[in-house]
């Protein structure tokens, strides 16, 4: 299929907030355009982070990865924490999520970054087949901890 991967502008918000939408519902929370539209408008209009998204050539998203801004102390460079990535259903299969990978790849090198990290659920084995087939490697040596606010 023909998708083009560019970054995300403000224009691309109503689109980018049905996949974003789709995106929180594969992950069980219950459908909320508006909050996915704020969401994603506060995302770009505040640069709090970057996001790519897989159009057609008639405008269409089909798939969209956001990135978070983080640095590393230690080699004091930056690293992207690449939170999201989603490709609908039915664009599944055809190297979409691949694409929107290399273009990620390319960004990391060209804003000279430490490392992209990911993480996924564990139950989420077509999300690690991509990554693993991109060039991502587990970390095993390092434990991931959160404290969830207000519990």
């Amino acid at each position: 299929m023909d998708v083009t991967i560019r970054k995300a502008t403000a224009g691309d918000v109503g689109r980018l907030a049905e996949l974003f939408d789709a995106y929180r519902v594969f992950y069980g929370q219950p459908s909320d355009p508006a909050l996915a539209k704020d969401f994603i408008a506060e995302r770009l209009s505040q640069a709090e982070s970057v996001i790519f998204c897989a159009c057609t050539p008639d405008n269409r998203c089909l798939g969209f990865a956001q990135l978070y801004p983080s640095f590393s102390s230690v080699s004091a460079k930056r690293i992207w924490i690449l939170n999201d990535l989603f490709v609908t259903e039915t664009a599944r299969g055809l190297g979409i999520g691949t694409q929107l990978l290399k273009e990620i790849k390319s960004f990391g090198i060209e804003t000279q970054s430490k490392s992209i990290l990911v993480e996924t659920t564990t139950n989420n084995i077509g999300a690690q087949k991509l990554y693993q087939s991109s060039g991502y490697q587990r970390v095993n040596e390092r434990v991931f901890y959160e404290l969830p606010n207000g519990q």
